[in-house]
C-alpha cells in the first residue's frame, strides 16, 4: 500500500509540485494550504509523513508542531526559507524530525523522506526487537519506550537515536554519527541536530535533565547510554 504524504504550503504551485512529483514515485499526496487546514486534514487522514511549510498564514508551522505533537508522532520534514540556524533549532525543539531548506532539489526532498520512513517501517527492525539498559526498555516491534514502567512517546528521529544508544550500551557515538544513523551516508544536516534531538528526548526520559541518567554527554565527543543508572 502507497504511504500517504501530507504536503503543507500556503503555495499552489508548490503543492501541485509535490503532489506530481512523489506521486509519480510511489506515494499518495494529500495537501493542505495552512497549518490550520493541516491539523484537521491530519487529524483525519493520519498520514504516513508530513512536509511543512513554516512560514504560512492563520497557523504557521511551529504553532502547527505545537498543537500537533501533542497528540501525534507521525514524523515532520521542514520546508523552511528560514536559513538562520535558530530558526531550525525552534522547529526540532517543537518536535520536527527532518528540515529541508528552499529552494530545495526534488531528489534531496525524496531521499530525506524515504530516510525518516525506514525509520518507521515494522521492516527496519533489528534481529533484536527488545532492548533494555536498567530500567529503560525499548521494543522496535511496538515502537514503544518506556522507564522504570512509564510510557515515553517518542518521535521517529528521538526513536531512531535513542535505540541506537541502547544497541551498545557504555559505547560513545559522535554527532556525525548519529546523524549518519538519521539521514544515511549521504547525508547533509547539521551536528547541531543531533544536539537538539538529544535534549527533546532527556525532556521526555530524565527525572532531572540537567543531571541525565541514561543518555550522558561525553563532552568534546559525543554522547552514550550509560551502563549504571
Amino acid at each position: 500500500m502507497a504511504k500517504t504524504i501530507l504536503a503543507v504550503d500556503d503555495h499552489a504551485n508548490v503543492r501541485a509540485l509535490l503532489k506530481d512529483y512523489l506521486g509519480e514515485n510511489g506515494f499518495r499526496v494529500i495537501t493542505a494550504s495552512d497549518g490550520a487546514e493541516a491539523l484537521m486534514v491530519a487529524g483525519r487522514e493520519l498520514p504516513d509523513l508530513i512536509l511543512l511549510d513554516v512560514m504560512m498564514p492563520n497557523l504557521d508551522g511551529f504553532e502547527f508542531m505545537k498543537v500537533f505533537r501533542k497528540r501525534h508522532t507521525i514524523p515532520i520534514i521542514m520546508l523552511t526559507a528560514r536559513v538562520a540556524e535558530s530558526d531550525k533549532v525552534v522547529g526540532l525543539e517543537l518536535g520536527a524530525d527532518d528540515y529541508v531548506t528552499k529552494p530545495f532539489g526534488m531528489h534531496e526532498l525524496l531521499a530525506r523522506i524515504r530516510a525518516v520512513l525506514r525509520r518507521t517501517s515494522p521492516e527496519a527492525a533489528a534481529p533484536e526487537e527488545l532492548l533494555r539498559v536498567g530500567d529503560l526498555s525499548l521494543d522496535r516491534a511496538t515502537r514503544g519506550v518506556s522507564v522504570a514502567g512509564r510510557a515515553i512517546g517518542l518521535t521517529p528521529s528521538e526513536f531512531e537515536l535513542l535505540a541506537a544508544l541502547m544497541e551498545s550500551p557504555g559505547r560513545v557515538f559522535t554527532r556525525e554519527q548519529l546523524l549518519e544513523r538519521l539521514q544515511g551516508n549521504d547525508y547533509e544536516g547539521v551536528e547541531r541536530t543531533i544536539d537538539v534531538h538529544i535534549r527533546n528526548i532527556r525532556k521526555k526520559l530524565e527525572p532531572d535533565p540537567a543531571q541525565p541518567r541514561y543518555v550522558e554527554t561525553v563532552f568534546g565527543v559525543g554522547y552514550r547510554c550509560r551502563v549504571d543508572q
